[in-house]
Parts: C-alpha cells; structure tokens; sequence
C-alpha cells in the first residue's frame, strides 16, 4: 500500500474518532447541568451512570483521535514546522485540559458536591464549539 494511501487511512480514521470525541465534549456538560438541577437520588445516580459511561466512550475517542494524529505526523513530520498546525496543538491541549475538567465534574458531581446553580456548567458547555471551529479553520483554511 502506498504511503499516500495509509495517510488518508489515518486521516480518514482520525477525523471519524474526533467526531466521536467531540460528541462527548459537547454533550457531557449538558448532562453535567441536568444532574446539578436533579432532586431526587434516582436521577442523581442516573445522571452519574450516564456521565460515566459518556466519559469512557469520549476517552476512547480521545486516545484513538490522538494515535491517528500521531501516526499522521510519522507519516508527515513536516506538519510540526506549519505555524498553524503548531496552533492546533494548543488548542489540542486546552482540549486535553478541558476532557480533565470533565472527568474532575464527574467526581465532584458524584459526591453530591452539586453547584447552587447552573449558570457556570451553561457556560462551560459553550467552550467546545470553540475548540471545534478553532480546530477545523485551522486544518481546512491553513490561514498562516
């Protein structure tokens, strides 16, 4: 198989798990808002699950969107001297940040260290359609 080809492999899968990785970054926190204006323990335990189980399958999207990239870059290593490719790797880590604030949600959410109210959660549901745009101007329109 010619290497062109494995490149489009890799990009082809790396682009299907970061679909799968922002489906949870974006849908975690609006579960995040529900369960901190949940009341009874039956949907406070639900909400738990959920968030759980959101957060494995998202991980394994980030893992798998990560090995691709990396991968991509054994096959490319000229990425890393595009400026804006070095821009994506920012917001790739302040992504990494924010999939840990999630997993830090989780836990305080799980211990009944729930929020008066909702009002940051709504806004920190807002932070992944930056890191999309970002991510996806930066790969398609290379502006720098």
């Amino acid at each position: 198989m010619a290497i062109s080809s494995v490149y489009l492999w890799f990009k082809a899968l790396h682009i299907a798990f970061m679909v799968t990785w922002f489906a949870g970054l974006f849908y975690i926190p609006r579960l995040f808002i529900y369960h901190s204006e949940a009341s009874d323990e039956p949907n406070l335990a639900r909400f738990s699950v959920m968030e759980r189980r959101l957060f494995t399958i998202m991980t394994i999207g980030a893992v798998l969107t990560t090995l691709f990239g990396l991968l991509l870059l054994w096959v490319n290593p000229a990425l890393l001297d595009q400026h804006w490719f070095q821009v994506k790797l920012v917001f790739l880590v302040a992504m990494f940040v924010y999939h840990y604030r999630c997993y830090r949600w989780i836990g305080l959410l799980a211990s009944g260290d729930l929020p008066d109210n909702s009002r940051w959660l709504r806004w920190f549901n807002e932070i992944p359609v930056l890191f999309l745009l970002g991510v996806i101007c930066l790969a398609i329109i290379k502006p720098f």
